[in-house]
């Protein structure tokens, strides 16, 4: 009974402070937005992409590199992705 509410109460807090964080990080993002204040980043990514062959081996074909448009928060926010995260995820792969 004990550690039922424990973890509630924990599952619960956690959750909250998500909510929190993120309406904070949406709130300065839209101060930024409407203050011109370089709420828009841009990270170069090289994207590739990686065949399956017949012979089990995979044959990599790497795209040019082209800037992708990232917002400076915490979460995404107007459909792009945080500028954090694309910078240490700047060359996605294709599984094809």
């Amino acid at each position: 009974m004990l550690l039922k509410r424990v973890l509630a109460i924990t599952v619960l807090s956690v959750l909250a402070i998500t909510i929190l964080a993120y309406v904070i990080d949406y709130a300065v993002f839209r101060y930024r937005v409407a203050a011109n204040r370089q709420p828009y980043g841009q990270v170069m990514v090289q994207s590739y992409d990686a065949v399956g062959e017949k012979n089990g081996k995979t044959e990599f074909i790497f795209n040019p590199p082209e800037n992708q448009t990232c917002v400076h928060a915490l979460f995404p926010h107007s459909g792009y992705e945080p500028c954090w995260y694309l910078q240490s995820h700047s060359e996605p792969r294709t599984n094809i």
